[in-house]
């Protein structure tokens, strides 16, 4: 029997670096899927249902939450978004190692239902070094970014919640500490059951034709 595959949640403030790293591993692993989410809000141009996000109505979502067919969901600026959770059984249960990039929220829920998934922090190596990243991305006005740095220091007070965490000071170094991460996760004994049994399953006496006592 094939041995299950990771589910990696990875999580941590806005301008961390998380979805470079995610990007980096994808690329680096090719057993690892980027899990695709559901959400309500519009589709936009150029988006295709099923490879950006599946686009669900309202009515269809809350019927998926109502039967438990998320792993994790939220809502967020008046959409829903969430992680399917049929879909990642499927390939965890293939051998194939899922990745989900969360917020707080998020991954507290797949932990919950799923306490074997792998939670990493991605973390800023300093406040100011984080205020840099989101200068330098011009894409906030000052309010934002005054914001985003308040939400930050919130969002750093969970990361003792999570297995590991990674102090994103140079990428190069994140990126090779992330992999591994996974590389040892994926030495661990408890997920090697099937295979060791088929050595200590069975008493070495009985290989012999002799009977337990």
């Amino acid at each position: 029997m094939a041995t299950k595959g990771l589910l990696l949640v990875m999580s941590g403030p806005s301008g961390a670096g998380k979805g470079t790293l995610c990007q980096a591993l994808l690329e680096r692993r090719p057993n690892l899927r980027f899990s695709v989410s559901a959400t309500t809000r519009p589709r936009r141009a150029g988006e295709v249902d099923g490879v950006h996000y599946f686009f669900l109505t309202e009515d269809e979502f809350r019927e998926g939450i109502t039967q438990g067919r998320f792993l994790e969901w939220a809502r967020v600026y008046g959409h829903l978004y969430g992680t399917p959770l049929e879909g990642v059984r499927q390939a965890v249960d293939s051998g194939v190692d899922v990745l989900l990039d969360l917020d707080i929220q998020g991954a507290r829920q797949v932990k919950d239902k799923m306490p074997d998934a792998i939670s990493v922090f991605i973390s800023p190596p300093s406040l100011e070094a984080l205020r840099e990243r989101i200068q330098r991305r011009g894409t906030e006005t000052d309010e934002e970014s005054r914001l985003r740095l308040g939400a930050a220091i919130t969002v750093m007070t969970a990361a003792r919640e999570f297995d590991y965490i990674i102090v994103n000071d140079d990428l190069s170094e994140a990126g090779l500490t992330l992999d591994a991460i996974l590389t040892a996760e994926r030495a661990r004994t408890s997920r090697h059951e099937d295979f060791l049994a088929r050595f200590v399953g069975v008493w070495p006496g009985e290989m012999k034709g002799e009977k337990r006592g």
